[in-house]
């Protein structure tokens, strides 16, 4: 069912010569960017009336408007199981007390007498959520997207989620119990492609965004990439990813099923299991075949993405080296079940989330840890992270310097400016001292 990557013997490789050893999905958003290019920009010159068409393609039902009405939000609320709702309410307390703690505060440092610059940070106006809502839905991306942003202050929140035809063309009602449960009232029926162009250009009913966050697929990566540099982004998220570094001191059970968590996610999605014991390797690869029988999402989820070439067990002669395996991969979510599993988290360079030992299993983050779920993924770990509090905020520098503070530093800023061959900046202190640059002190 899952394929094995021997690397004991010779001496790993380093950087990409090593990634190139190591389980990928294959993830091509720059094709997808071109079927999705003329969809963005019927939606741009169309407005509703596009987004309402490619509903009806996609989706498979006509809407009548793209906004949902409030009544549906207060309904789908309602209608809510209590044992959901309390579950939602506790994910939602959890990623508050998180959150919270990573808004920044405004500094202001004195570099010199005189002068000092002041870092203050603004939230983004208005941002646009995306709630997938293909092959499951996910009130829990709700969640991750709503309360970093509203723990950063932003005003304006808007979410987008795939009109559903089992429920009249509304998304899915978990979807809308959670934005009324946060608060959020203006939410679109709208998926893919479209939703993001609705945000980056604007529509009829739904003002333009400054920003889109959320996870999706391959379609709403390749339209993220399109609007890049009209709209902020926080990722082009690809298909989810699971490593495991394990010794033998793992319980195979749970490391099976751990691996199966996210496999269930997609056929894309990526499960790999990093040890040096390869009497773990074989209990896990048991272990496998009775956990995926037992449970749903067999044949079109499961299966293929432990079978597909994106994942794999990776043997390796010890801990030292296996950490340098996933450091080379830079794991969405990466689990260390070994002896010493939080000394080892010290050590980890590249990883979206790191779970310590066996009590921190990955579903665990996905709702109730009070972190974050929406991670880099394809490797982007090693220079990008997750979602948080300072995705939506921004840094201006306030620059305030009196006349003696800027007469001490003058004439270096004209030596600088006449290095640079750009006269103009250094007259533009000149000017400020009657053309003569005052003498430093």
């Amino acid at each position: 069912m899952i394929s094995r990557i021997d690397l004991r013997g010779d001496a790993l490789p380093e950087g990409p010569a090593l990634r190139d050893l190591l389980p990928r999905a294959e993830f091509d958003v720059q094709a997808a960017l071109e079927k999705v290019r003329p969809i963005c920009e019927d939606v741009h010159h169309r407005g509703d009336a596009a987004l309402i068409e490619y509903a009806e393609r996609f989706d498979g039902v006509r809407l009548d408007q793209v906004r949902v009405p409030a009544a549906a939000l207060t309904r789908a609320l309602e209608e809510l199981d209590p044992a959901v709702r309390a579950a939602l309410e506790e994910s939602i307390r959890r990623a508050r007390t998180v959150h919270r703690e990573q808004r920044r505060a405004t500094h202001t440092t004195q570099v010199v007498p005189g002068g000092s610059v002041t870092e203050k940070w603004v939230p983004v106006e208005r941002v646009g959520l995306y709630a997938p809502g293909g092959r499951s839905v996910y009130p829990s991306s709700v969640v991750m997207n709503v309360v970093p942003a509203q723990e950063a202050g932003v005003e304006s929140i808007a979410l987008a989620s795939p009109a559903q035809a089992e429920f009249n063309g509304l998304p899915h009602p978990t979807i809308l119990a959670a934005c009324a449960l946060l608060g959020v009232d203006e939410v679109y029926a709208a998926g893919g492609a479209t939703a993001v162009a609705m945000f980056a250009y604007g529509t009829e009913s739904c003002p333009p965004a400054n920003m889109v966050t959320g996870p999706g697929n391959i379609w709403v990566a390749a339209a993220k990439r399109y609007f890049t540099g009209r709209i902020g982004i926080d990722a082009e998220a690809g298909p989810t990813e699971i490593a495991v570094l394990a010794d033998d001191t793992a319980d195979p059970v749970h490391v099976a099923s751990d691996l199966i968590s996210q496999a269930e996610h997609d056929p894309l999605a990526a499960a790999v299991l990093v040890t040096d014991s390869a009497e773990l390797a074989d209990a896990v690869e048991k272990e496998l075949a009775p956990q995926v029988a037992a449970t749903r999402h067999v044949d079109d989820r499961i299966v293929p993405a432990l079978s597909g070439k994106q994942s794999a067990i990776v043997l390796v002669d010890g801990i030292d080296e296996g950490l340098k395996v996933v450091d080379a991969y830079g794991a969405e979510h990466l689990e260390i079940q070994t002896a010493d599993a939080a000394a080892l988290a010290d050590r980890v360079k590249n990883a979206g989330a790191i779970f310590i030992g066996p009590w921190a299993p990955v579903s665990l983050g996905d709702y109730a840890a009070g972190s974050n779920h929406v991670l880099p993924t394809g490797g982007c770990a090693c220079h990008s992270s997750g979602l948080s509090v300072q995705s939506f905020l921004r840094g201006i520098h306030i620059v305030d310097y009196t006349q003696d503070a800027l007469a001490e530093v003058a004439h270096h800023v004209v030596t600088l400016a006449e290095a640079e061959d750009l006269p103009a900046h250094g007259a533009a202190i000149k000017a400020r001292f009657g053309w003569k640059v005052p003498e430093s002190k």
